[in-house]
């Protein structure tokens, strides 16, 4: 990793002898693109000289046209007159990224970001921020009587996503908070902007000026196309027109479509053999790994947010450099795919919005679109969508029949399936016609955003009239009246709940005059923590619900760890795959128990995905409510995912295998690293046991032997300088396994876990469980049934223990060392009986250069009975 031991734009500002002649700043910028070989577009030059002349500016150029130089132009600018520039995107992975994009340009002292769970120099000139952080910002410090929001540009990117029906309010907050800040608005499907140019000037009193119209630098080319796929990737790949990146509108889709092409002549040998000379020793993992090794070595990429990042870099990487024809994906493509593709294929143009199947929107369309064509690569993008099958396969009888009347009498016409959403040509010319839809306002009234209202203060600290800084919003947001008028009336509930609370209170005003008419004042009656509205709103909670617990509880650690869970983002895949699971196997014992099919399946409704602590933890949260209102609106879920992981003793893989999510396995890991992120953020110190610390660091570990990357770039955030680097890492070297045993105390728990789990299977006699573990573990069920037989008669059904008693500490016994060798140590698990006899035991050794090799604790079962 090598570090950069300059700032090319620092460089170029300290050139700068008079901030204020913008002759000055342009040729600065200039002279630092041609350093790096890029000329600048008339448009780009246009909107730059219009940001130097202290105008608004909405970009609404097409993708590839170099809005992102711009972007970094306005940067520039704002620094070169000592101002303080923010800019906004609205994913964390896109802010982080041109937190990066801009340190490496700009040097780490000037950049600075911020992201709810991430903080890197917050007094930075420069701050990459999502756009809810900016929004809160401009409500706490914003207004008509704003003295001071800490912000004198903003650029915001993706600036379409302002029609968001969840986060679009993030987008409109800004403008209507922020009137003294210059502007700059960026997307490729902005659509009709008089509305906003209108809009912005009435409010700001400075000019608006929009830089559209702009020829596409790569032409596009639209085609739709009544062949079969498969015909079509091959011509597409046989005269020149490839990397082809293959649209679908699920993850399954891509997935299939990526095996079906194996069977054709994707890429020639040489291009085989490149492959696996770039592919190198890297490390696929099983499940999904070894299919994507499959489809890559065969010239077929597939890309989906479901993937391990690590997978998703490897595919770029090899279509970076020519060497996939064709890549099968999402539509994630349309926001922000690092893949030059040079044609766009879509499968469909009907998706699922999550209510229903519906027609993609224009903006939509043009979004992935506009993907195709590769700037300084090809003079011209193909954007070609497919008729539905059934039409296609129809054309295709029709083509076999030819002229003649029989045949043409007797084809039987394929329909379209059940509840399919038609498409047609018609279809597909309206949308290639089509601008983009306007964008419509999506403000609305939150506690959080009246919270952010009464913490505004004045220039001296104190605080600014709240009834008109809400009159403000309520009356000049971008929404028609009848909504404006719904949104006063929830702002009244609102505040009917927060002086209920005890969070607001209404204090009468002395008039000095006697007899006059009493005047009131709202303020609040509490300090409303400064993070409250940030990405995790809920880790209050978390830290006042760990007070529940007893720290010397067998099951501290474990219930902490739930606790988190509670507050985190559900990964539906996971839950889901959980749900199914347990379906399953209640069905299985209600089958075996005699239950008739129509009470099982009455049964059923009630059976969901583990939730630990349920009761306590929606009991606790109803009680927190009532004294910090701004969660309300928001549901505590509580779940066991990394959990389960520990309680049954699963590698990565296992946990995949076990509830079928192999095509997930990005959402799963995505949800470890930010799991393990709130644990080392959130757990107070009364609570960090060492049992909470190993259980920490196993996680971590966890993530890292999966895929570095998540963790490894929120760390490197805290020590930017270090992170920048010149040359781009060769992540298709081999990953090593990394040695499961050197880390001691994460070694011990996985090692308690795994003993306990095989006590769990024994409490309820899941002996086709053990038959699974045979291979590891050398006993299969029958072996385990026949030594327990004998406690089961003695003390009965109920002859093992599995509650907090069960995993006390001293029932576990380690022996390090065993005939002189460090490295193979005895295990024994004592079993909980109902009298407390504690005479039986699970025995097991544990050789650590076999569980290093396998990167898992592995266990060779000696004995399970009674002490000798």
């Amino acid at each position: 990793m090598k570090a950069m031991s300059t700032s090319p734009l620092a460089a170029a500002l300290s050139a700068i002898s008079d901030p204020s002649d913008p002759d000055q700043i342009l040729d600065a910028f200039v002279q630092f693109a041609q350093s790096r070989g890029l000329s600048l577009y008339p448009a780009q030059e246009e909107a730059i000289l219009e940001l130097l002349d202290d105008k608004h500016v909405i970009l609404a150029t097409p993708t590839g046209s170099g809005k992102s130089l711009v972007a970094m132009a306005a940067h520039f600018i704002a620094l070169a007159r000592g101002q303080r520039t923010f800019y906004t995107a609205p994913l964390k992975a896109l802010v982080s990224e041109k937190f990066f994009d801009l340190v490496s340009v700009f040097g780490s002292q000037n950049v600075g970001m911020t992201t709810g769970d991430s903080a890197v120099n917050p007094d930075a000139p420069i701050i990459c921020c999502t756009a809810e952080i900016l929004a809160n910002q401009a409500l706490r410090r914003g207004g008509p009587e704003a003295f001071d929001p800490g912000v004198d540009q903003v650029v915001m990117d993706e600036f379409h996503f302002y029609a968001d029906p969840q986060r679009g309010w993030a987008w409109q907050v800004p403008l209507l908070e922020l009137p003294n800040v210059q502007y700059l608005l960026l997307s490729a499907t902005l659509g009709d902007t008089e509305f906003f140019r209108k809009d912005l000037f009435e409010r700001t009193g400075r000019e608006v000026v929009e830089v559209s119209g702009v020829e596409r630098p790569v032409p596009l080319h639209h085609t739709y196309v009544v062949e079969p796929l498969g015909e079509l990737i091959e011509e597409l790949v046989s005269t020149h027109r490839a990397p082809v990146y293959v649209v679908h509108f699920t993850q399954k889709d891509a997935v299939d479509r990526a095996q079906s092409l194996l069977s054709m002549k994707i890429a020639s040998k040489q291009d085989k053999e490149a492959i696996a000379a770039e592919l190198g020793n890297f490390r696929f993992g099983s499940g999904f790994g070894k299919l994507l090794s499959k489809y890559l070595r065969a010239g077929i990429g597939v890309h989906h947010a479901g993937m391990l990042p690590k997978y998703r870099r490897v595919v770029e990487r090899l279509t970076q450099k020519g060497l996939l024809k064709v890549v099968c994906g999402t539509d994630t493509l349309g926001v922000g795919i690092n893949v030059p593709i040079r044609t766009v294929l879509l499968t469909s143009l009907v998706k699922f919005d999550g209510e229903r199947m519906r027609h993609l929107t224009a903006r939509e369309f043009h979004q992935i679109a506009g993907r195709a064509g590769r700037a300084g690569y090809d003079t011209v993008g193909e954007v070609l969508v497919m008729a539905p099958d059934h039409v296609i396969e129809n054309k295709k009888l029709l083509e076999k029949a030819g002229d003649d009347p029989k045949k043409l009498k007797k084809i039987v016409r394929k329909k379209a399936p059940v509840g399919h959403v038609n498409w047609t040509d018609s279809t597909f010319e309206r949308l290639v016609a089509a601008p983009p839809e306007p964008l419509t306002s999506q403000f609305s009234v939150s506690h959080a955003m009246i919270l952010n209202v009464l913490a505004r203060t004045d220039e001296d600290g104190r605080p600014v009239d709240p009834v008109n800084s809400m009159r403000h919003l309520l009356l000049t947001n971008h929404d028609q009246e009848s909504r404006k008028r719904e949104h006063i009336r929830q702002t009244f509930r609102i505040y009917r709940s927060l002086r209920q609370a005890g969070i607001v209170e209404k204090v009468k005003i002395p008039t000095g005059v006697v007899g006059g008419h009493s005047r009131y004042k709202i303020q609040l009656a509490v300090d409303v923590p400064d993070n409250f509205a940030l990405n995790q709103p809920l880790s209050p909670f978390a830290v006042a619900a760990m007070d529940l617990l007893g720290v010397d509880s067998p099951t501290h650690g474990l219930d902490v760890l739930s606790v988190i869970e509670s507050t985190m983002e559900d990964p539906r895949q996971v839950l889901y795959g959980q749900e199914r699971a347990a379906k399953s196997t209640a069905i299985a014992e209600m089958k075996a128990e005699g239950v008739e099919y129509d009470q099982r399946m009455e049964l059923l409704e009630g059976i969901s995905w583990p939730k630990p602590l349920e009761e306590l933890l929606q009991s606790a949260f109803h009680t927190y409510k009532h004294t910090n209102p701004w969660v309300s609106g928001m549901e505590l879920s509580p779940k066991s995912v990394v959990r389960d992981f520990l309680e049954k003793a699963q590698t990565f893989s296992d946990f995949i295998s076990r509830y079928q999510l192999e095509r997930s396995e990005g959402v799963v890991l995505k949800y470890l690293a930010d799991t393990y992120r709130t644990m080392t953020q959130t757990v107070p110190v009364e609570h960090r046991t060492d049992e909470v610390e190993a259980i920490t660091e196993w996680l971590g570990e966890l993530v890292r032997s999966v895929d570095s990357s998540l963790l490894d770039e929120w760390e490197r955030l805290s020590n930017p300088d270090e992170a920048i680097q010149e040359i781009e890492p060769d992540f298709l070297e081999d990953e090593p396994i990394r040695a499961i045993s050197g880390n001691p105390r994460t070694f011990n728990i996985l090692l308690r876990n795994a003993m306990f789990h095989r006590v769990e299977l024994l409490s309820r006699e899941d002996y086709d469980a053990f038959d699974a573990l045979a291979p590891k573990d050398g006993w299969n069920g029958d072996d385990w049934a026949d030594a327990v037989d004998p406690m089961f008669e003695e003390y009965g059904d109920d002859a093992i223990g599995i509650g907090p008693d069960a995993r006390a500490p001293q029932l576990l016994q380690i022996t390090r060392g065993v005939d002189g060798n460090e490295r193979l140590w005895q295990v024994r698990q004592v079993l909980d009986d109902p009298n407390k006899d504690h005479d039986w035991a699970i025995t097991a050794l544990v050789d650590l250069d076999r569980c290093d090799g396998a990167g898992e604790v592995l266990l060779s079962i000696q004995q399970v009975g009674p002490s000798i």
